[in-house]
């Protein structure tokens, strides 16, 4: 069977509950070794909305790639570390995904593995980009992100976005979900904030290291507002 990757967002509410996710990213990590079948897995926080450094104390996620569905199934419905989870958030949900297209690696690895062979540009499209920034050019990169982010909530066909990292301003990634392929081509290659952004990352090298990838959503499990907005 083909790889899957999934990507479980969390939101939580109150003090105690924000605190908990917080160290969780830490905590959670024993909860994560030797589970069979996956093979990569990143803790993330998020950022706040409009893609600032800031953090949201409230939204975290989790994402992993599996060697097949049946382990990442298994994994949901058994894992004690997802009780845990449900326990202590108020919205949880599983987005199960396959790479149709991924260039570039995470922490040295190229996790995803890309198979077009049943792509069906009618399901939602979700894409992944994950970058380490260079210390010298912090400034000059988070100075133009709003620009981007404008154009990407305004663009069409788009269901939900939210930056996301493993550790503030410097390494960051951003998760996208769309109605279909179509309407996230339509964004890539023909708005303009977001070529001129393409642009700029190839003109400052702003990267240490950079990944991107787009997914075929499978199906979503759980309860995410947004998605249904």
């Amino acid at each position: 069977m083909n790889q899957v990757t999934t990507l479980t967002l969390l939101r939580y509410k109150g003090f105690i509950n924000k605190f908990w996710a917080l160290q969780m990213m830490q905590n959670a990590k024993p909860h994560l070794i030797n589970i069979n079948g996956l093979k990569f897995y990143k803790l993330l926080g998020s950022g706040q909305d409009g893609f600032k450094p800031q953090p949201d104390w409230s939204v975290y996620s989790l994402l992993q790639v599996w060697d097949n569905i049946n382990d990442a199934e298994k994994f949901f419905e058994s894992s004690k570390l997802i009780e845990k989870y449900k326990k202590h958030s108020s919205n949880l949900s599983h987005i199960y995904m396959t790479s149709i297209a991924a260039h570039g690696r995470w922490s040295g690895q190229e996790p995803f593995k890309p198979d077009n062979s049943n792509t069906d540009t009618n399901k939602p499209l979700a894409v992944i980009t994950r970058a380490s920034i260079k210390t010298k050019e912090l400034r000059r990169f988070w100075k133009y992100v709003p620009q981007t982010q404008k154009a990407i909530e305004e663009a069409e066909g788009l269901i939900y976005t939210k930056g996301f990292g493993e550790f503030p301003i410097w390494e960051m990634a951003t998760f996208s979900l769309w109605k279909n392929l179509d309407y996230a081509k339509t964004y890539a290659y023909k708005n303009q904030a977001h070529a001129k952004a393409i642009k700029m990352t190839r003109q400052y090298d702003w990267y240490k290291e950079e990944l991107f990838s787009r997914f075929q959503v499978e199906k979503v499990e759980g309860h995410w507002p947004e998605f249904e907005d």
